[in-house]
């Protein structure tokens, strides 16, 4: 995972950054201790993972995101003329 920065003068993708940062403290920084910066990093990419594939999202009609994009990606292609 790299670090990615917002675009300059657009306050809707810094919201959407500090929503997101929002949601990792609630959820999983502030309720989870870690021996290091090392199981940090473990428990974070855990963190993501339950995020994406198990917790469902009341804005995805309570689907998981990894749901979403099975669903996406299973349609069929549609022919360019």
């Amino acid at each position: 995972m790299g670090q990615k920065f917002t675009q300059v003068n657009r306050p809707q993708t810094n919201g959407k950054a500090e929503r997101v940062i929002r949601t990792l403290m609630q959820m999983w920084h502030d309720k989870t201790n870690f021996k290091d910066s090392i199981d940090r990093q473990i428990q974070l990419g855990r963190f993501i993972n339950f995020y994406n594939t198990v917790k469902p999202h009341k804005s995805l009609n309570n689907s998981t995101p990894y749901e979403i994009l099975q669903h996406y990606f299973n349609q069929p292609l549609c022919k360019q003329p």
